[in-house]
């Protein structure tokens, strides 16, 4: 069961757009204001987030993650502390991971991985119930040829009728995107950051995959306000109205990286979480049992295949496996880190 929304507004029908660099203006929802943007993609309000900044020159890989500081009411041994995962690139450990006790469930770990921007091409696979359409190329099961470079992969948002939010891959523009909305955007270059669209990010040539769900969930490297850990509708419709379902959630740290955090957790915790991991922005990605999994695959070889066999999930708990991705039914879109 995924996730159901209040505020949402129900999903267009899928429409082609000529081309990913061409000039989307007038974008809107019902009752949010009409966002225009233009080739040039400046933002009057903000400067683009490090990770928007294509570049002609050789990625410069970033610095290892810092140790994270376990809250002080969950200590636990190796809580914090870093561990590559997945599979090298360019001789580098390109993804770690880690756990954290949630502060007030310490029982109970999140998970978090950090993501090399620097060094992996993002990519957004679309399915057939989410988004919707029958026309993607990027799309389950991974292919051969992309399973050679695949270094990790994790799901993405919400069903389109609940993010309240747009989405745009291939060419195609799904659902509008939204000004305010908060956003996974993905570059020609493959690279990706979070932001507030028409704020933080905006649309560009180089603009490749937007990916919207509700509004940011951290931002200025603190949780947005208003938050409640007794929430099961306002972030997302909880299974069985239980505030600690498994969330998931995506950040951006102040030198580009991403973070990735999930768990069975309230809303409270999961914002709480990504601040440790130093997203300075954050937003919600899927959320119950079914959906939430991130997954590393090290093949024995450099280039080998990334495969079910060797893959490996970011909690043990989680319920679904690294074989999610390479299943020809998944219908749900879902994001893909592989090496360049």
């Amino acid at each position: 069961m995924t996730c159901t929304s209040a505020i949402a507004k129900p999903a267009p029908t899928p429409r082609r757009v000529r081309a990913v660099g061409l000039l989307l203006a007038g974008l809107a929802v019902s009752g949010a204001a009409t966002l225009s943007v233009s080739s040039a993609g400046a933002s009057a309000r903000s400067k683009p987030s490090p990770a928007s900044r294509p570049t002609g020159k050789a990625p410069k890989a970033l610095p290892s993650p810092l140790p994270l500081h376990a809250f002080p009411s969950a200590p636990a041994a190796g809580a914090g502390v870093w561990h590559p995962a997945g599979r090298h690139v360019s001789g580098r450990a390109v993804v770690y991971e880690t756990f954290l006790p949630l502060p007030d469930a310490p029982s109970v770990d999140a998970g978090v991985a950090w993501m090399d921007t620097s060094l992996l091409h993002a990519r957004l696979y679309s399915g057939s119930t989410s988004p919707g359409g029958l026309f993607w190329k990027y799309t389950a099961p991974i292919s051969a040829t992309a399973a050679r470079t695949l270094v990790a992969a994790f799901n993405g948002g919400y069903k389109l009728s609940a993010s309240y939010g747009g989405y745009l891959s291939e060419g195609h523009l799904v659902a509008p995107l939204r000004a305010g909305a908060a956003s996974l955007v993905i570059y020609a270059n493959g690279r990706a950051t979070v932001g507030d669209w028409g704020r933080d990010v905006t649309m560009t040539p180089s603009v490749v995959a937007v990916r919207q769900n509700l509004t940011l969930l951290v931002d200025h490297g603190h949780p947005v306000g208003g938050l409640n850990p007794g929430d099961t509708e306002t972030w997302g419709s909880s299974l069985y109205q239980k505030p600690n379902t498994w969330r998931s959630g995506l950040g951006l740290t102040a030198n580009g990286a991403l973070v990735y955090v999930a768990g069975p957790m309230t809303i409270v915790d999961l914002a709480d979480v990504l601040v440790r991991a130093g997203a300075v922005r954050a937003m919600t990605l899927d959320m119950n049992p079914l959906w939430p999994v991130f997954a590393t695959y090290s093949p024995a070889l450099p280039g080998g295949a990334a495969s079910p066999g060797n893959g490996t999930d970011l909690l043990s708990s989680m319920l679904q496996t690294p074989e999610r991705f390479f299943e020809p039914a998944y219908a749900r879109d879902f994001i893909t880190m592989s090496a360049g």
